[in-house]
């Protein structure tokens, strides 16, 4: 994650941190503080914590061990020396305190000094990005940064095992509105590198495009440059997401299911940096995607890490119920589902529906003798009768006791149907081809 995407809260109670620590206690405190923030973070708490009221264990004063005293020894002799032993402890105790105050003063303003360098470093290249691309966080140069001190004293040496990112990010000049997309085999210069206005200029192009039904080739091949574009820029924001939520859904509708699982990745890590999208709708795209890869394991810690809020959400729902009929060999309600799945699902469950039309086919040839053809289209959600009939055939399931009579009149004949499903299951579904191609 960029350093400009921490809250700034967050920053000025790290700042505050630092400032408080001390030699004898930097390494334990550095490790609670990251922890901290390492927990915050998985817990996507970074913008919510008030930070202000959190207090690092490891920073509180630690009380003075008490000085035991033996009642045996109770001489006079003993106590006078004693008297003289404590109080030269006591003398020198004050006086390592009166240094630590003195250091930590001396650290707290330090830190304090280069935080202030530090908000007015992004203040100024705010000022600066504004007044050409809005979306862009702090770029200025690592030279003008460090003569950006407000009080005219000189910035503190950076760590050099912190990268500075904001050093290497680049902010592109071309003015093309469409670009080829090449792999960058060396660094990217700023002049192949389309700027932010530009490339909401192209989503727009692009978009206009699709409508005039271009080829998916070309619009696959122009959006995959504008994502590079963004990534080079390290432009994360709600832009970005509806990028990749564009190209998502032309891919599913393409069958391009190697790009769309390519977005779908990049949209999880977007969503969790709570840069707002079509959060839900997504999220029953990854339970299909799931129940299509059947990875059990994975789809239940996902399901089990959903919101009531989420689950409530037509699509998740949706999806939710897809796996319930699954998880049941309820092949009825799944083919009800596929038929009314909303948005885009029921072009994700075009890849394992024909799997589970098998399935249904070895429950119904068992239950039945014979069945109607018209019977077999309505219950597994064929478009006609000559789709139904042509999956038998490639099933080595066309098996009626009136072959000559025309579809609407056939009669499947179930037990001879039967007797080759298993092994044909066994050859087309038995593994899944999860990238897919164009």
């Amino acid at each position: 994650m960029a350093s400009t995407s921490w809250p700034p809260q967050l920053k000025d109670w790290v700042a505050k941190c630092l400032g408080q620590m001390t030699d004898s206690n930097r390494k334990e405190a550095q490790d609670e503080l990251r922890q901290v923030i390492a927990d915050a973070f998985a817990a996507h708490t970074l913008w919510t914590t008030d930070w202000n009221g959190v207090q690092l264990q490891s920073l509180l004063p630690k009380p003075a061990p008490a000085l035991k005293r033996k009642m045996n020894d109770a001489t006079p002799a003993n106590k006078k020396a004693k008297k003289s032993s404590v109080k030269q402890i006591t003398t020198g105790t004050a006086s390592l305190d009166l240094n630590d105050q003195a250091a930590l003063s001396r650290r707290a303003e330090r830190f304090q000094r280069e935080h202030e360098i530090e908000r007015q470093k992004s203040r100024n290249s705010s000022l600066k990005a504004n007044a050409h691309n809005k979306h862009l966080f702090s770029n200025t140069s690592w030279s003008t940064s460090r003569s950006a001190s407000p009080s005219g004293v000189d910035e503190p040496e950076a760590d050099p095992n912190v990268i500075d990112w904001d050093r290497f990010t680049i902010v592109g000049t071309s003015k093309e509105i469409f670009k080829d997309y090449l792999r960058l085999t060396d660094t990217p210069k700023p002049e192949t590198i389309r700027p932010y206005p530009v490339l909401q200029e192209t989503l727009v192009q692009l978009k206009k495009r699709w409508r005039e039904k271009c080829s998916y080739a070309w619009i696959c091949n122009q959006l995959k440059s504008l994502r590079q574009d963004l990534i080079v820029q390290r432009i994360k924001n709600e832009f970005t997401v509806q990028v990749y939520e564009i190209h998502a859904r032309m891919a599913l509708e393409s069958s391009d299911m190697v790009e769309y699982n390519s977005c779908q990745a990049m949209l999880k890590t977007l969503y969790e940096l709570g840069i707002p999208g079509k959060v839900e709708e997504f999220t029953g795209y990854r339970i299909l995607m799931l129940l299509h890869g059947r990875n059990r394991s994975e789809l239940n810690l996902y399901v089990g890490q959903l919101t009531p809020k989420q689950k409530a959400d037509p699509a998740v729902r949706h999806a939710l119920d897809v796996q319930r009929s699954l998880s049941m060999g309820n092949y009825h309600a799944l083919f009800l589902l596929y038929l009314n799945a909303p948005n885009m699902g029921a072009y994700i469950m075009d890849h394992f529906i024909p799997r589970e039309r098998v399935k249904a086919l070895m429950i119904i040839t068992k239950a039945y003798r014979t069945i109607s053809l018209s019977f077999l289209q309505n219950e597994l959600a064929f478009d006609d009768l000559d789709s139904t009939l042509k999956y038998l055939e490639e099933h080595k399931a066309a098996r009626f006791t009136n072959s000559g009579s025309s579809n609407s009149e056939k009669i499947i004949d179930c037990k001879s149907a039967a007797i080759n499903l298993g092994q044909v299951f066994e050859e087309k579904y038995r593994k899944v081809g999860i990238r897919g191609a164009v």
